[in-house]
C-alpha cells in the first residue's frame, strides 16, 4: 500500500482507537478527544474520520451486540490495523526528526 499522509485529527483518532480497544467507538473516541486533548469535535466529524481511516485500511470495524441502554442499537467498534500501526510509526518518526532539527536550531529572540 502506498503511504498516505494522515491529518492531525486522523492521527489522534487512530491513537485513541488503539488504546481504547476493544471499546473504541465514535462516542468513546469523541469523549477522549475532549478529556485528553481538550479538543471539541462534533460526533459527525468523528464518524467521518473513522470512515475515512477505514477506507484507507488503517482501521477495521465490527458491530457489537445490541444493548438496551442504546435502544437496541449496536456499537460499531474500531480496531487499528497493521497498516494503521505502521502509518502512526512513520508519522511519529517524521515528527521526531522535525522536532530534533527544530530544537537544534539556535534562535535569537531579540
Amino acid at each position: 500500500m502506498e503511504r498516505e499522509n494522515i491529518g492531525e485529527l486522523e492521527e489522534l483518532v487512530m491513537l485513541i482507537a488503539g488504546w481504547l480497544h476493544p471499546e473504541a467507538y465514535a462516542v468513546s473516541i469523541r469523549k477522549e478527544l475532549l478529556s485528553k486533548m481538550d479538543r471539541k469535535v462534533v460526533l459527525s466529524s468523528v464518524h467521518t474520520v473513522l470512515n475515512r481511516l477505514e477506507k484507507k485500511g488503517y482501521l477495521s470495524s465490527t458491530f457489537g451486540e445490541s444493548t438496551p441502554e442504546r435502544g437496541g442499537k449496536r456499537k460499531r467498534c474500531f480496531t487499528i490495523t497493521q497498516a494503521g500501526y505502521e502509518a502512526l510509526k512513520s508519522v511519529h518518526a517524521r515528527r521526531e526528526q522535525l522536532y530534533a532539527n527544530f530544537l537544534n536550531t539556535n534562535f535569537n529572540f531579540n
